[in-house]
């Protein structure tokens, strides 16, 4: 099974607001999930933006899931190491 590190979409329609997420590559965008690492609110200013639990992100990163390229890019702007 591989994994990845994506968004699921949540919010009102024309307000998105986004949790980012582990899920199966298989799984759609907004389906099953297995873990919840932070969310993503693109309405916000700031760091406030991104909430993020970057020991769960070194956890799932170790065991071995990717990071799609959507959150690549959010998550640059709050981790350099990326």
């Amino acid at each position: 099974m591989s994994v990845v590190i994506r968004l699921k979409r949540g919010g009102k329609k024309k307000k998105p607001a986004y949790r980012i997420v582990v899920a199966d590559k298989k799984a759609p965008r907004d389906g099953k999930t297995i873990d919840a690492i932070g969310t993503y609110d693109p309405f916000l200013d700031g760091d406030e933006k991104v909430k993020l639990n970057k020991e769960k992100l070194d956890a799932w990163i170790k065991k071995g899931a990717q990071i799609s390229e959507g959150t690549k890019s959010i998550l640059k702007s709050v981790l350099k190491s990326l």
